[in-house]
């Protein structure tokens, strides 16, 4: 393709009779006008976009780390700390009241052992006995922010009961907005999905907990794309990590090509990968 045009602008820059005769429509000058035309649009029209992937990464972190703070808000009495989500100054403080817990950060970021930044506060409303089977549980947020970026609307969980491997299984519907801080520009992600407590609910410890993800979201990103995404191999969330370590996702842009998010195979680490059009890109979580 190179060599066409590379052939294409020296042809052009011969004598004005040559010029002429590209004027009078040569044969060559149309078949060349045409790979050109083929080729530009190609270029335009190359996808390697990861954005979409990257919001998404995002929006199932932070809704599903807001629910895992609030099960361990919920263990504790008011004035106690949280155990997973321990600061140098236990800047979060708990208050319980009938029905309701309120977990604060403060106004100004207070660094977690998580490595993430959070202010302002979770708030929590339950019904019955908090994570009793055919509790529901709505979660909200005021001023909340994690490294900056500006946490709002809704979680609603209900406690469905045992799986038939004697798991527990909780069933949420997201309504989620995230006004991202690096770009002030706002993430729409609305989902419903199945987590499944796996590993750790028969044991006191927080570190050996292991969720299991699954369900369909949508959303528009912060570039105005819309999107459908579909977790197709379990989204995997050990509370011992700090990110989401295995798992992949389908995401469908609007107008776009098919990706596929892929968290990694278990490993611990602030990496994962996007493939489109069978090319794939490495993205931070």
């Amino acid at each position: 393709m190179l060599s066409i045009y590379i052939t294409f602008i020296r042809f052009c820059k011969k004598e004005p009779r040559n010029m002429k005769q590209i004027k009078n429509g040569s044969p060559f000058f149309t078949l060349v006008l045409v790979i050109l035309i083929g080729f530009s649009s190609c270029v335009r029209e190359r996808d390697t976009d990861t954005s979409m992937a990257e919001d998404e990464a995002l929006s199932e972190f932070v809704y599903h780390d807001a629910l895992s703070i609030a099960d361990d808000a919920a263990t504790k009495l008011t004035g106690e700390t949280l155990s997973n989500y321990k600061t140098s100054g236990y800047c979060a403080t708990i208050t319980h009241n009938t029905g309701t817990i309120v977990i604060d950060f403060d106004t100004v970021n207070c660094m977690c052992n998580d490595g993430r930044n959070r202010r302002g506060k979770i708030l929590v409303s339950y019904t019955g006995v908090y994570n009793s089977t055919g509790s529901i549980t709505n979660i909200s947020f005021e001023k909340y922010y994690v490294n900056d970026n500006l946490i709002m609307g809704t979680c609603d969980v209900l406690k469905k009961g045992l799986n038939v491997f004697n798991q527990s299984e909780y069933s949420l519907t997201t309504n989620g907005k995230i006004l991202k801080g690096a770009i002030l520009d706002t993430l729409y992600w609305n989902a419903n999905e199945l987590r499944t407590w796996t590993v750790g609910e028969d044991t006191p410890m927080w570190l050996d907990d292991v969720y299991e993800i699954t369900g369909k979201s949508t959303g528009r990103n912060t570039n105005k794309i819309y999107f459908a995404a579909n977790i197709t191999e379990p989204i995997i969330k050990e509370v011992s990590c700090r990110y989401i370590n295995r798992g992949k996702v389908e995401i469908q842009p609007q107008g776009k090509a098919l990706r596929m998010l892929n968290f990694g195979e278990g490993t611990c680490e602030n990496d994962a990968t996007v493939e489109i059009n069978n090319k794939r890109y490495n993205i931070k979580l």
